[in-house]
């Protein structure tokens, strides 16, 4: 080494490097220091490991490889049909794949025995196994591979789809090595975190990264977690492992991946310990997890809302739909009603507010405190159990099924310069094929101009206006009184609730001047 601490090879492969490289890529000249000045020391940052070594070689044993056996429907319409293009219109052999293709929709569908792979680890010395629901659907065979390469069957304690979390129990008598859950709270963005799993079956792997972010809500899919991203390297077969922090507690268990590849792109993400621990408390308990439920569709109350309302500094959940039947019309709540609070607890936005009527028991009153026309009030609901397929249940009075969407009422309706639209009352068909109730009124949007504030805002034919600052609008009269009022409010734009198929949104659109 000399003395600015670089040695005589490092010198010597710089200058070698930077002559078969070209001055582009020419290592920098290193400069004498000043008088008095100290070579600059880079150190390792606070709490990072030179090794990982210790830690894996303690938590290792408890993460094992989840092999499963599992029946999927076989159904080759598809390929047939696929198949079956490449003779349409040949004499004899478009009759004879014809019949075929009839045959195979008259046959029971089959099924094959389909072989998955995935992680888990032991949290309990008597054998229980945490894994992702998606690892383990559809099982009829359940096989943990451990550290040590032993082979034990296990059965299945039970399952959360909308969290994707389960719990498998081995059959042999332990005792087994486990880990317990900490804190995903006590770590931060940049901290280091460690993930082991069984990535394409090789099995014992472990790889290392940062928490990049928490708080990652992924879509409709997963409505009550908030995961954990990391860029510890996790692939498919990690599914189900665990994350830990570096004093060996488990942080997240692994459960999906961002990538266009198939591979890791340095972007996973894990559920929280906290939540993962409840859910597989309440698995172990009962074997499923029964959760609240309101019956309503619901949306954020997002600033442009809220000044087309005229409210200001408010938060909560915008009510568009209600479902006939639920526990929400029979406790008088409506469309357009804004949750402030579920007993007591302040909500921010459509995704709080799902996840607090989900912990709430079934069958047991609860106050929502609500904004009405803009005054509070409370209403007592009486919650009832979550349905396995909620959007199963019919949104139409009676059960009926709706009809194919129609067309909008054929009345001629009312052009509007000012907003580049013309509008029509919604005649009943219509009602009936968007599935809303008897006496629900709206305007049909029957033409829009180019350049006009609906054409500008991305607004077709056949969508309907069922009310506008939370006001029904049954006639075009009743839509102009409603800006009217907006304007004598000194307000720029209008909430309008919408109508396409048999969804219920919002959107706002800016009052002419």
């Amino acid at each position: 080494m000399n003395k600015f601490g670089v040695s005589a090879q490092t010198l010597i492969a710089a200058a070698f490097g930077a002559a078969i490289m070209g001055s582009a890529f020419a290592v920098p000249k290193l400069l004498a220091p000043e008088a008095g000045a100290q070579p600059i020391a880079i150190q390792a940052p606070p709490g990072a490991p030179l090794s990982f070594a210790d830690l894996i070689e303690k938590v290792e044993p408890a993460v094992v490889s989840v092999n499963v056996v599992s029946t999927q429907d076989l159904s080759e319409l598809g390929d047939m049909d696929q198949f079956f293009e490449q003779f349409r219109g040949m004499p004899g052999l478009e009759d004879f794949f014809e019949q075929r293709r009839e045959q195979q929709e008259q046959e029971t569908p089959r099924t094959r025995e389909a072989r998955s792979l995935g992680s888990g680890f032991f949290i309990s010395q008597d054998g229980l196994v945490v894994t992702n629901n998606h690892v383990v659907e559809r099982a009829t065979q359940i096989q943990i591979v451990m550290s040590d390469g032993r082979e034990i069957d296990a059965e299945l304690v039970g399952a959360d789809p909308l969290t994707d979390l389960a719990v498998v129990r081995v059959k042999e008598p332990g005792p087994y090595p486990y880990v317990k859950f900490g804190s995903s709270k006590d770590i931060r963005k940049g901290d280091w975190v460690v993930a082991l799993g069984n990535p394409f079956g090789l099995g014992g792997s472990a790889s290392a990264g940062i928490l990049s972010a928490d708080g990652r809500e992924l879509g409709a899919g997963s409505p009550y977690t908030d995961f954990l991203q990391i860029d510890a390297p996790i692939n498919r077969g990690n599914s189900g492992g665990p994350t830990f922090d570096l004093k060996g507690n488990v942080i997240g268990v692994n459960s999906q991946i961002l990538s266009p590849t198939g591979g890791s792109v340095g972007i996973g993400f894990a559920i929280p310990a906290e939540l993962a621990k409840e859910v597989t408390d309440t698995l172990i308990q009962n074997g499923r997890v029964s959760r609240g439920w309101l019956g309503v569709q619901i949306g954020d109350l997002t600033p442009e809302f809220a000044e087309a309302l005229g409210i200001e500094d408010v938060k909560g959940a915008l009510i568009a739909d209600v479902t006939t039947g639920s526990p929400a019309e029979r406790a008088g709540l409506k469309r357009n009603d804004i949750i402030l609070s579920v007993n007591g607890q302040k909500v921010t936005d459509s995704t709080s507010t799902t996840r607090l009527v989900a912990k709430l028991i079934a069958n047991t009153k609860n106050k929502f405190d609500i904004l009405r026309d803009g005054k509070p009030q409370s209403i007592s609901v009486t919650v009832g159990e979550r349905p396995a397929d909620p959007n199963a249940i019919s949104p139409v009075p009676g059960g009926a099924n709706p009809a194919e969407p129609g067309a909008p009422s054929a009345v001629p309706g009312k052009m509007l310069p000012d907003f580049g639209v013309r509008l029509s009352p919604m005649d009943d068909a219509t009602r009936i094929a968007l599935g809303l109730r008897t006496g629900d009124t709206g305007l049909a949007i029957t033409e829009v101009t180019k350049g006009g504030v609906f054409g500008e805002a991305g607004f077709e034919p056949g969508i309907i206006i069922l009310d506008v600052n939370s006001r029904p609008v049954a006639s075009v009269d009743a839509f102009e009184r409603a800006i009217a009022e907006a304007k004598a409010a000194n307000r720029s734009k209008v909430l309008l609730g919408l109508r396409v198929g048999q969804v219920t949104s919002y959107r706002t659109i800016d009052i002419p001047k």
